[in-house]
């Protein structure tokens, strides 16, 4: 699997008939300063992937995607056996959301 895939590439995987899960580690101090997130992405804390990586379902691919795209997604795609976004969220010119203020996470339940 590549170990990184680029904003366009993901743009068009989130429009595919599979598209990868998307998660925000970006560590808590810069999430809480943060006011958006990309959009349909989870939020967890990348200190605790080895306690939330393995209940992630990996049939569609996952991609984390941090500030920058360096070590902290880096390292947890590698935990995680998932790609990272290159350049992390700066970049991004997809869809995103705003995120409640303050907000320490968002939970998902399926």
């Amino acid at each position: 699997m590549d170990a990184s895939i680029t904003p366009a590439a993901l743009q068009q995987a989130l429009r595919s008939g599979r598209p990868p899960l998307v998660i925000d580690v970006r560590k808590p101090p810069a999430f809480l300063a943060a006011t958006d997130m990309i959009r349909g992405a989870l939020r967890r804390d990348p200190a605790r992937v080895a306690d939330w990586g393995p209940a992630l379902a990996s049939a569609a691919g996952v991609v984390v995607y941090c500030v920058h795209g360096h070590e902290v997604s880096q390292g947890v795609a590698q935990a995680r056996g998932a790609r990272s976004l290159e350049g992390g969220i700066e970049p991004w010119d997809g869809e995103r959301m705003a995120k409640p203020a303050g907000a320490a996470t968002r939970w998902v339940t399926r």
